[in-house]
């Protein structure tokens, strides 16, 4: 039996790269996922809950609580984007009826509570918009300091924004929680969050080859390789269930991603933040402080990097680098063991 070694809490709006982030997180068996913020973000509450809950339900992982965050951000009205994840923010993925009910309990207080039973132990993962983490530091101002470590997914310093020009998807949602979470940091009492910007999550690029070895190592059948010949919202008739779901969710983000004349590739932002939070040396880091844009007309959400030190002391480690090529034999390596297994049972 593997020994836990890392007990992780991890906050998303799943969401297709978010879902990917999930089963990787699931397939790791020295990680005890201790609870799941379900934050508004790619699609609204409710839709993120029950994607969380199916994800679950489909890995026979019913013992791991999914809290519910606020339907909104911090001030500002929701935006989704389901043109990026799909309706339902699976993309083609039909995952099983939901039997599992989300935990009692909001996701803030569900931060708060795995800080104290973990003090000092607990590895923090956010992929969606920083409400849920903002609204329980509001509410616990000492939760920082009781972290082993948080990495957060968001974003973009030296880099185009995703959804404006300047602006990281993440931030542009709740530019408000992200500003108050970096502010809750840079005190030298907590440690400082490892962010993953859009800089170098855009450089984790998934392409079909990608798909086929993911298939070949799940010994799932036929092998599939997804193509933009294709026939739009083409289906998988893999004979691994897991798989199955995973190639229909990731064919949608294959599509997004050439509709925008970005190749067809599928950006896998989230997947990356959740391999830095359990292991944060397969990246390097430049200390910054880290200040979010609140009122400009053009720059609202705006991450800007004080990497000099002109501003305050950091209260982050920006990801500056990584070895893609080994990202990739980790994650495929890890998904497709865990789906041969799962396919097993």
């Amino acid at each position: 039996m593997v020994a836990v070694t890392q007990r992780l809490f991890f906050d998303c709006d799943t969401g297709i790269d978010d879902s990917v982030a999930l089963i990787y997180l699931l397939a790791r068996a020295d990680v005890e996922i201790v609870g799941i913020a379900s934050t508004a973000g790619n699609v609204p509450v409710d839709v993120v809950t029950a994607n969380n809950l199916a994800w679950l339900g489909l890995c026979g992982r019913g013992d791991i609580p999914v809290h519910q965050g606020s339907p909104t951000p911090l001030v500002a009205d929701l935006m989704t984007t389901e043109d990026t994840h799909g309706p339902l923010g699976i993309g083609y993925a039909e995952l099983p009826a939901v039997t599992l009910a989300a935990a009692p309990g909001d996701a803030a207080d569900a931060w708060i509570e795995a800080s104290r039973r973990y003090e000092g132990e607990l590895v923090g993962l956010v992929t969606g918009p920083l409400t849920s983490l903002a609204e329980a530091i509001r509410r616990d101002a000492t939760l920082p300091t009781r972290l082993r470590r948080l990495v957060v997914m968001g974003g973009a310093f030296h880099a185009h924004g995703n959804t404006t020009p300047v602006a990281e998807w993440n931030v542009a949602v709740d530019p408000e929680a992200a500003a108050e979470v970096f502010e809750a940091f840079g005190t030298g009492v907590a440690p400082d969050p490892i962010v993953c910007p859009l800089d170098l999550t855009e450089a984790i690029a998934l392409t079909p080859d990608h798909v086929v070895r993911l298939a070949g190592v799940a010994g799932s059948h036929p092998v599939e390789c997804p193509d933009p010949a294709d026939e739009r919202g083409l289906r998988s008739v893999s004979d691994n269930d897991l798989i199955r779901d995973l190639v229909d969710a990731l064919r949608f983000y294959f599509e997004f991603h050439a509709d925008h004349d970005e190749g067809y590739i599928a950006h896998l932002h989230d997947p990356f933040a959740a391999m830095v939070a359990l292991s944060p040396d397969i990246v390097a880091t430049v200390p910054a402080r880290i200040g979010v844009e609140l009122t400009g007309t053009l720059t609202r959400g705006m991450t800007v990097a004080d990497e000099r030190g002109m501003t305050g002391p950091a209260n982050a480690r920006i990801a500056v680098a990584t070895d893609v090529d080994a990202v990739f034999d980790d994650l495929l390596d890890r998904i497709g063991t865990f789906a041969r297994t799962w396919a097993a049972r």
